[in-house]
């Protein structure tokens, strides 16, 4: 995933059972179809080419058992690690925070939820009957992924849909080497969670 042409828009399907989603460029190119493997204990996700699910780009497995603040390995096709993002446990409570670690496992960027208060509203409304229909309208977080200097370098938001089911990702700043398909990859798993989530 290089040299990808921006925004990136990433919609669920709502006609499955599975978590999966469909990721495509500025020029409506598909650029990769992602499933949750269903029923699983250790989480596992699986990035194909498209939707026939034929080639296998990238599978992200996660190295425990489901837990608060596991860690997401990204494979390649040819099974190289090319790198992993981890929730960063408790300092996820009010505002979600995600770090993205390179192919060496050295910490490489930082994701953070903007507004803490937009997942607060979301679940309040969400316990009223009817007017929970509306929290995808209404409740859209922003996720803004920088580097260790605090450069900017993409921004991720919900767009209003029932469900929550879309989302955009918009570049901000010029990428430096193996950034662009880490951030990628990382903002694909990191939707699965907190989708998830609520």
């Amino acid at each position: 995933m290089k040299n990808l042409q921006f925004p990136i828009k990433l919609t669920f399907k709502v006609s499955t059972l599975s978590n999966d989603f469909v990721a495509k460029d500025a020029a409506e190119n598909t650029l990769a179809f992602v499933r949750q493997k269903m029923l699983k204990l250790v989480d596992e996700v699986q990035v194909y080419t498209d939707e026939t699910r034929t080639a296998l780009k990238y599978t992200i497995n996660a190295n425990k058992w489901i837990d608060f603040s596991a860690t997401y390995t990204f494979t390649n096709s040819q099974g190289k690690e090319v790198g992993r993002i981890a929730r960063k446990g408790w300092s996820s409570i009010w505002k979600a925070r995600y770090e993205i670690f390179d192919e060496n496992q050295k910490p490489d960027l930082l994701v953070r939820e903007e507004n803490g208060w937009v997942k607060v509203g979301d679940a309040l409304l969400g316990q009223i009957p009817i007017l929970s229909m509306l929290t995808g309208y209404l409740f859209n977080p922003a996720y803004i992924i920088s580097r260790p200097d605090g450069t900017q370098v993409v921004r991720l938001k919900k767009e209003p849909s029932f469900f929550g089911r879309r989302f955009t990702i918009t570049k901000t700043n010029e990428f430096e080497e193996g950034e662009e398909e880490r951030i990628v990859l990382g903002l694909m798993m990191m939707i699965l969670l907190e989708r998830r989530r609520g």
